[in-house]
C-alpha cells in the first residue's frame, strides 16, 4: 500500500440511492423547538435537520412513547 494517497483529482458521484433513504416532508415547529436543536447542531458541528431525524430515529427505535394528559 501507497503510504500517501492523493484523491483531490478524483471525480466524486452522488449517491444514487440518497432519494430512496429519506423522505422530504414538512411539519410545523415552534420556534423555541427549532432555537433549541440550531444550538445543539451548532454546537455538535452538524446541521440541525440531520440531529432532529437522529432524535426522532432513536425515538422510533426504541418505541419511546410520551405521556400526555389533556387537561378537561
Amino acid at each position: 500500500m501507497k503510504a500517501y494517497y492523493d484523491f483531490s483529482k478524483m471525480k466524486s458521484e452522488k449517491n444514487p440511492y440518497i432519494s430512496r433513504l429519506k423522505q422530504p416532508i414538512t411539519i410545523r415547529l415552534d420556534k423555541a423547538t427549532v432555537s433549541y436543536f440550531k444550538a445543539l447542531a451548532n454546537e455538535i458541528g452538524m446541521p440541525y435537520q440531520n440531529l432532529i431525524n437522529l432524535y426522532l430515529r432513536d425515538c422510533a427505535l426504541h418505541h419511546k412513547k410520551i405521556a400526555l394528559k389533556w387537561a378537561s
